[in-house]
């Protein structure tokens, strides 16, 4: 069942065929007015030229006296001829009707009412003059005029029938691509055929198609989410249940404050997996066109995350150092950025032993801006390294805790920004090395 009419829509099918069927119409009315008045101009110079020639064709000699040009009795053929010899006597008279005499050429007498255009001519012999009806002659220019207009009229309302077959048909690709979406299951988000579509119409149907796949990624996140969500908070709400259910059975104060320490401990863990569950979900299923892009330099965004991240280094006698004296320019979402650093970061102080070293590194190679997070920590095989980046996957070190999703976060981001995050080993201090290349910015 559609759905009703929105206020404010149209139909593009209606505003077409009307506009195109009004512009027929107007256009066919302006030219069988100008067909109209045309044919009767052409009627009344033909009408004059045969006054004309009849008048020129008696000039030959002086015609009969008592000559009638009458078909039948009674019946007026539409002329008086009139001629009068050279004293001015009335030789001949073709009608009852007695016009008087008019002057040479061309002009219009009014006798009793009606209306005539008269023709007079000079000879030496005789003066002839040849009048016409002027209701007789319009009435006869009209019929003209109505044949002139009989190709119009049949013309347009064949255009009108050929337009409006050939928009139905135009915008027939438009209806079976609705009725393809109308068909379709809730939950498929597969891509609409554009094969027979108008050029007009395919960028819509392309963008459409790239909202589906922007909405199946979507989809597959929350399903991935609400499946890791379940998978990991299984044990640690079991355990928080288990320290509750301890807590609620003991009654010695101390063991209580730490059934207490231990149940924080319980629920910041879980606060904070939700948390990275969250913001990789949210990762994922963002398009790179998603947030506010603007240009960022990679160096200005590095320093206040450095400050934020000195204390948890110096807990330890980390010394966590910047590097970079040139700013490395890319364009991306500074929060997704700062994300993907601050993980980076974290990791290689969280597996750096105490009194180690951590440097992140700003730079410019082959005119591409490069983030590189070095550390003096134990790293990682080369054969694992890829393994690194898949969901709750934790290294073999005994400092590996946590979610084990602070990787896959940071390489959903930098793919988001186009950018590539590979892992290799620091031949300056030893430990791993966490490599971000970004794409080259086009030159301003």
């Amino acid at each position: 069942m559609k759905a009703p009419a929105a206020p404010g829509t149209h139909s593009l099918r209606r505003r077409l065929l009307v506009s195109v069927m009004a512009a027929i119409l107007i256009g066919a009315v302006f030219q069988g007015a100008s067909a109209y008045r045309s044919a009767l101009a052409q009627a009344d110079t033909l009408f004059d030229y045969h006054l004309q020639q009849m008048a020129n064709s008696l000039r030959g000699g002086p015609a009969l006296p008592g000559l009638q040009l009458d078909t039948a009795p009674g019946e007026d053929a539409g002329y008086v001829i009139q001629i009068w010899s050279a004293d001015g006597t009335h030789v001949f008279q073709s009608s009852r009707v007695v016009l008087p005499r008019a002057v040479l050429g061309f002009t219009d007498v009014t006798h009793k009412g009606t209306r005539y255009r008269v023709f007079s001519v000079q000879t030496p012999l005789q003066t002839i003059q040849i009048a016409q009806n002027m209701d007789d002659r319009l009435s006869r220019a009209r019929t003209l005029a109505a044949r002139a207009l009989l190709p119009m009229a049949i013309v347009a309302p064949l255009l009108m029938l050929v337009l409006w077959w050939l928009i139905n048909r135009s915008l027939a690709p438009l209806e079976r691509t609705r009725q393809q979406v109308a068909a379709r299951a809730a939950d498929d988000l597969t891509a609409l055929p554009e094969a027979g579509l108008p050029e007009e119409v395919q960028p819509l149907v392309q963008e459409i198609n790239l909202l589906f796949g922007r909405l199946h990624d979507s989809f597959d996140a929350q399903r991935a989410f609400v499946a890791n969500a379940a998978h990991e908070l299984r044990s640690p709400l079991t355990a928080l249940k288990l320290q509750a259910q301890s807590l609620a059975r003991t009654s010695d104060p101390q063991a209580q404050q730490q059934a207490v320490t231990r149940l924080n401990q319980g629920v910041d863990r879980a606060i904070a997996l939700m948390q990275q569950l969250l913001v990789l979900a949210r990762q994922e299923s963002a398009h790179p066109s998603t947030g506010t892009r603007r240009r960022i330099d990679l160096l200005a965004l590095s320093e206040p995350i450095v400050r934020e991240l000195q204390p948890l280094a110096q807990a330890r006698s980390i010394t966590l150092t910047l590097h970079g004296s040139a700013p490395g320019w890319v364009e991306g979402d500074a929060d997704g950025l700062s994300i993907l650093l601050r993980n980076l970061l974290e990791n290689a102080i969280k597996y750096t032993p105490d009194k180690g070293r951590v440097t992140l590194t700003v730079q410019m190679l082959d005119g591409r801006p490069v983030w590189t997070v070095e550390d003096s920590g134990p790293g990682i095989p080369d054969a694992q390294r890829e393994r690194m980046f898949e969901r709750f996957v934790r290294g073999e070190h005994p400092q590996a805790t946590g979610s084990g999703l602070g990787l896959s976060i940071a390489r959903a981001i930098a793919l988001r920004h186009g950018a590539r995050l590979t892992l290799g080993q620091s031949q300056d201090l030893g430990g791993l090395s966490a490599q971000v290349v970004f794409p080259a910015l086009p030159a301003q």
